[in-house]
């Protein structure tokens, strides 16, 4: 199981980013195999659509779910067409999101935003 999540520095001790499209970073983690990679979000710097451009990164690269604190709705339909399941991430921690998950213990994502639409997002 491949999971994402928006990260804040490429480090494994960095704290989960409050932004999903404009992240800096998405943490790329095999449950499996327990290897994760960092890859730079190239949607953060545009000037709009910066969500669904995340989302097709993440459909990209094969990920099956994604743990993030909160995810506007052009998004979460991108997601939601290719079967990728939305948590919401529980606290700060990128290692403790990780293992919550694993264990069962992270919530579905149900309240997703209408989007920030050119504001910016931060």
């Amino acid at each position: 199981m491949k999971i994402a999540i928006p990260v804040d520095e490429k480090n494994i001790k960095s704290n989960v980013c409050v932004s999903f499209g404009r992240t800096p970073y998405f943490l790329l983690h095999d449950t499996h195999t327990k290897e994760s990679v960092f890859l730079d979000n190239s949607a953060v710097a545009s000037t709009g659509g910066a969500g669904i451009k995340a989302a097709q990164v993440i459909v990209d690269n094969k990920v099956n779910a994604l743990l993030t604190p909160r995810c506007g709705q052009n998004a979460a339909d991108v997601l939601k067409t290719a079967d990728i399941k939305i948590f919401k991430t529980t606290n700060a921690s990128i290692k403790e999101n990780i293992e919550d998950y694993i264990s069962g213990n992270l919530p579905l994502l149900e309240e997703i935003h209408a989007g920030f639409h050119g504001h910016g997002g931060k």
